[in-house]
């Protein structure tokens, strides 16, 4: 049977905003691993709390926006915790790569180093994507500075034949919500370093100690 990798991928800062990082996240998954029980546990446990099956999102869950309005503090809070523990679980890694937006203020300049980051990426573990058959994408083409990184590194170092490029959505694919959460605590990593989290992070995560140990310590464990 034919190997097939699934590469996730979502960003954080958008590029005409005021963010002061950019993050790009990426989420691999051999599709011969089932994550189907995973998931199904996932949703069973967010039923026996009384919790709303939403399509994760960490910014808009973080701050009470779109579909969790209404739902209070605690209800989210376990909702994060709920979906951590889901992604601790799965049997995927991940790679982040992060930008000081001040120093790219030309897109092009960004693209250039996303994709001089991924094809190193690429190529510093070259016989594990070269042991796949196919290789599909999937992003939902937001900003086009990711796109072309995307179709200039991973189609180059691996060959446009076995890339595929999906579109995808938060409501479609959970593999896509967990690259929104790794992306959301790789941001509050460097945050907390900077000793710029605010209040929703400590009201989310605690203190710097609290989050390195409870959450940025097991989210790296996948780390690629």
């Amino acid at each position: 049977m034919a190997k097939e990798l699934s590469i996730f991928v979502d960003e954080s800062g958008d590029r005409g905003g005021k963010a002061r990082y950019y993050l790009l996240t990426l989420v691999f998954h051999d599709q011969a691993d089932d994550i189907l029980s995973e998931v199904r546990s996932y949703e069973k446990r967010l039923a026996e709390n009384g919790l709303p099956d939403i399509a994760f999102h960490s910014e808009p869950l973080l701050n009470g926006h779109k579909g969790y309005e209404g739902l209070a503090v605690e209800q989210r809070k376990k909702m994060l915790v709920t979906f951590s523990a889901l992604v601790r679980r799965l049997p995927v890694r991940y790679a982040v790569f992060s930008y000081r937006r001040s120093e790219f203020e030309d897109p092009e300049k960004l693209t250039a180093r996303m994709k001089r980051d991924i094809s190193n990426l690429l190529f510093d573990h070259l016989g594990f994507f070269q042991s796949f058959d196919d290789v599909k994408v999937y992003y939902d083409n937001g900003q086009d500075i990711v796109k072309q990184a995307l179709d200039q590194s991973i189609g180059f170092v691996l060959s446009k034949g076995v890339v595929e490029r999906r579109k995808t959505s938060m409501v479609d694919y959970r593999l896509e919500q967990v690259a929104d959460y790794l992306c959301t605590i790789e941001l509050a990593a460097i945050k907390y370093a900077a000793k710029e989290a605010g209040e929703t992070y400590s009201k989310f995560f605690g203190g710097s100690v609290n989050f390195k140990k409870n959450w940025l310590k097991q989210t790296r464990r996948i780390a690629i």
